[in-house]
């Protein structure tokens, strides 16, 4: 978080605290996990680790809410150890903020974390956080933004507008980590479009809203890419990530019915490249108590376009690409969600994403269940096959991986 911000959540907790603290309510927890990875093919790079990962990760969770509510101070520290990457060894303070909430308004300073999104496979819209890239290849994992939030609550809708300041960079793998591209992202040697770098203001706006079985989204960002692109050094064997000033607009959308939710994303963006489209459609189907159990099974399809830039570009540092990385370009996602509903909260989430172009897949399984009141387990699994030498996901054909993790919730 930058200092100015940092001294702002500071001060304003303070304030909070010395004036509720009295009528106010703490709450403590926090969350220990050990991990296990284990990727079953040799590396196809020199100086990656052979086949185990493990690693650790501790997440305090601390809360304090004044006795009306209208003060809120969250503090969400985050640190994993890793013994393979020194990369993966991070420190990130996912949440740090103070909230005053009042009757049609609630205004939010510090580190925070916002989800925007619909779908399944991929979140185009959700561009307020930096992905925190070295937790996993799912982009599901984020970095805390420093930002100033005000949301207005209306009966026609909810308006959030966002000011952001002092800029997350996204860390990859190192020379020994996996999976990875075959040249290492160098995360030190860091290309920014603007001059205030990381300190170049962003801003956002995102109105909301639901009418009949209609839910709806519309957003605008202008400000640095969450997306870098990357600026390939050969003479030092490494990738440079370059940010980009660009301007997204974008809608989500999902219509409940019945059983059914039909969901699309859809953003268009200026500043890599030509100005282009992309967008992630599809359903989500449920049948309730499958067998005559209590279980319900969710049935998942979405298809991904994205209408990006392709190939080199040549910039003042060196031959670029010419926009962002994507994997989902013209692919068909199909997967579905296992929910036992029994005591444990089992569940069970698999599906493939297959490239119409060249036929390589991505498959996924992510189970978990809870033990008694304080632990839970969860397995992972990621295979990636049919790479062709044209996709982007080439470098990672020998990266299969399975993850086993044991959490305990205080």
């Amino acid at each position: 978080m930058n200092r100015a911000l940092s001294s702002a959540v500071l001060a304003l907790s303070v304030s909070a605290l010395s004036t509720h603290a009295a009528a106010g309510e703490w709450d403590l927890g926090a969350e220990v996990a050990g991990e296990l990875r284990y990727f079953p093919n040799d590396p196809l790079f020199p100086g990656q680790f052979e086949h185990f990962q493990p690693s650790f990760t501790v997440q305090p969770d601390i809360r304090w809410e004044s006795g009306d509510r209208a003060h809120q101070v969250v503090i969400i520290p985050f640190v994993r150890v890793d013994g393979q990457d020194d990369e993966r060894t991070h420190f990130d303070m996912r949440e740090a903020y103070y909230r005053y909430n009042a009757d049609s308004w609630s205004l939010t300073v510090g580190a925070a974390k916002v989800f925007w999104g619909r779908t399944e496979s991929r979140h185009l819209v959700d561009i307020i956080n930096q992905t925190d890239a070295v937790e996993d290849i799912d982009e599901e994992d984020k970095l805390g933004q420093p930002m100033v939030n005000l949301t207005l609550l209306n009966d026609w809708g909810t308006v959030d507008l966002f000011v952001m300041s002092g800029f997350r960079t996204r860390t990859f793998p190192g020379v020994d980590g996996r999976p990875r591209f075959e040249l290492p992202v160098d995360n030190d040697e860091v290309i920014f479009e603007r001059d205030w770098r990381r300190g170049a203001v962003d801003v956002a706006a995102r109105y909301s809203h639901y009418i009949g079985n209609w839910d709806f989204g519309v957003s605008i960002f202008h400000g640095t890419s969450r997306e870098p692109r990357f600026a390939i050094d050969l003479a030092n064997t490494r990738i440079s990530p370059v940010y980009d000033k660009i301007t997204q607009g974008g809608i989500d959308l999902q219509y409940t019915k019945d059983a059914w939710l039909w969901k699309l994303e859809a953003i268009v963006r200026e500043g890599h490249g030509d100005t282009f489209a992309a967008a992630v459609g599809g359903f989500e189907y449920t049948v309730y108590q499958i067998f005559g159990s209590s279980a319900d099974l969710g049935l998942l399809a979405e298809y991904q376009y994205d209408g990006r830039d392709e190939g080199l570009v040549l910039e003042p540092f060196g031959p670029t690409l010419a926009a962002p990385v994507t994997f989902g370009d013209n692919d068909v996602f199909a997967g579905a969600r296992l929910a036992l509903n029994d005591l444990q909260d089992t569940a069970i989430l698999a599906g493939a994403t297959v490239d119409t172009n060249d036929a390589f897949m991505g498959v996924f399984v992510e189970a978990e269940r809870r033990f008694g009141q304080n632990w839970t387990a969860e397995l992972e699994a990621r295979l990636f096959l049919n790479a062709d030498p044209g996709n982007a996901a080439f470098p990672l054909r020998d990266d299969d991986f399975i993850t086993a993790r044991l959490t305990r919730y205080f």
